[in-house]
């Protein structure tokens, strides 16, 4: 039998605009635990928005008003699994007015 997989658990917060969702989000495309197909996807929406540089924040931004006032508004979770790992992430906004979503989701 082989090695069992180790589950990790990622909690992102901190202050507002701050790159959370961006970093969050590259992380897990650079972990291969989102398609490129995906990304390219996000990031030629991105374009059509202006927005260029938020196509990371996309993989776990998924509600239109987060994606148009380019903020998490909302505790987003995503899993996925490396050769390694099973991963599961917690991306938490970081507004104020949004604080009571971070503290209830993590």
């Amino acid at each position: 039998m082989g090695k069992e997989k180790v589950h990790i658990n990622i909690v992102v917060i901190g202050h507002v605009d701050f790159g959370k969702s961006t970093t969050t989000g590259h992380l897990i495309y650079e972990l291969g635990g989102i398609d490129k197909l995906v990304i390219a996807s996000f990031e030629k929406e991105a374009a059509e928005m202006n927005k260029r540089s938020f196509k990371f924040d996309w993989v776990l931004d998924k509600f239109k008003a987060e994606r148009e006032r380019g903020i998490s508004i909302d505790i987003a979770l995503w899993k996925f699994e490396t050769t390694k790992y099973y991963c599961t992430v917690v991306d938490a906004p970081g507004h104020w007015d949004f604080i009571k979503n971070m503290i209830m989701g993590t």
